[in-house]
């Protein structure tokens, strides 16, 4: 993950750079963070999957400009711009502003990361092949479960369709767990973003299916659950 700061004024730059870095420290995520003070240093490595972004540099340099070239460009860079002059946010809808935040509040940073890491995690697409053979594309951000069925297995997505893939579920728990995904019981792979509650028996999710939680799966579940939701709990 690499997060890039574009700020002209060293004071700013300085204080926007220490307030990603004790984020990142606090919720132990790694990530490159690079810090620039001007728009040719930056475009001459412009490679970032977010991006704080001062929109009145200096010698004339403009934030939105920038915006501009990275959106004609293809990248799928986020973009936070930084501002003292909240009226300019209305120009953000033509380059799919990320967020605002007004250097008067820098504390707004921790929302726009904990928002940002919250969807980026599970934009990923996995390819399992079906029982014919044929390659599917299944995204994470809309699976909410995996179970066995029969010698396959079962991928659950939100809004009710399914795929019927080939497969090892201990194989697929391993290779889903970095994307917030964990088993409840030997049978099962859940999301832990639409978990709705949970008990010493059972975790219910978003669609009201009841799961029980498997004695040899319950204490990793549990932990895995604690720190998805210490990272991205609402």
């Amino acid at each position: 993950m690499k997060i890039c700061i574009v700020e002209d004024e060293a004071v700013w730059r300085d204080k926007i750079r220490a307030a990603i870095e004790k984020y990142c420290a606090d919720k132990n995520i790694s990530a490159r963070i690079k810090a620039y003070d001007s728009e040719r240093d930056f475009m001459e490595n412009a490679d970032a999957d977010l991006l704080f972004l001062d929109i009145e540099l200096a010698e004339g340099e403009d934030g939105f400009r920038i915006a501009e070239k990275l959106l004609a460009s293809g990248s799928r860079c986020r973009i936070c711009f930084l501002t003292s002059h909240t009226e300019m946010a209305r120009y953000g809808y033509k380059v799919n502003a990320f967020r605002y935040i007004d250097k008067k509040y820098l504390e707004e940073i921790d929302e726009a990361l904990d928002s940002f890491f919250k969807t980026k995690i599970q934009e990923q697409v996995i390819y399992c092949k079906d029982t014919s053979g044929i390659q599917i594309g299944i995204s994470l951000g809309e699976l909410l479960l995996v179970e066995t069925s029969g010698r396959k297995l079962r991928y659950l997505m939100r809004n009710g369709s399914e795929y019927i893939c080939e497969g090892r579920i201990s194989e697929t728990a391993k290779n889903l767990s970095p994307f917030g995904f964990s088993y409840v019981q030997r049978s099962y792979i859940v999301n832990l973003r639409y978990i709705e509650s949970v008990n010493s028996r059972e975790v219910v999710l978003c669609d009201g299916l009841k799961i029980a939680i498997g004695r040899a799966h319950g204490r990793e579940f549990k932990k895995a659950f604690f720190e998805w939701r210490m990272l991205f709990g609402d």
